[in-house]
């Protein structure tokens, strides 16, 4: 399924004065990444968080939320956001803030050398 281009385009201007974001294709949809790690992303319509795992169940219980499921395995630390849960820019920049905090506080990446990607 492709994914939502109008939602792209917000997720890109809520993270505008974000250094470092790429995008990539993935999961059969589009994936925001900081540093090498995926940190927001759409399949279809909805969003894909990646929130963690100490806010993992406090994000479960918020309203159109679900469990990220791809192989019918629960993701840990990552769920859905169905339309309703960003319809508002406001409640969409707080998703897409919250996750990539998440992801700045992850350990940097290394290279297949095994060096530290720089900053």
């Amino acid at each position: 399924m492709p994914y939502d281009e109008g939602l792209a385009q917000r997720i890109r201007e809520s993270l505008h004065a974000k250094h470092e974001i790429t995008e990539k294709k993935m999961f059969g949809g589009l994936a925001f990444l900081s540093r090498g790690y995926m940190f927001i992303g759409i399949t279809g319509d909805t969003l894909m968080a990646r929130v963690g795992p100490e806010y993992y169940e406090t994000a479960l219980q918020r309203p159109n939320v679900r469990l990220m499921d791809f192989t019918g395995k629960p993701m840990n630390g990552y769920v859905f956001v169905d339309p309703p849960g960003f319809e508002s820019d406001s409640d969409l920049f707080d998703w897409a803030e919250r996750c990539h905090r998440f992801v700045e506080s992850l350990p940097r990446k290394k290279d297949k050398r095994g060096r530290i990607n720089a900053p």
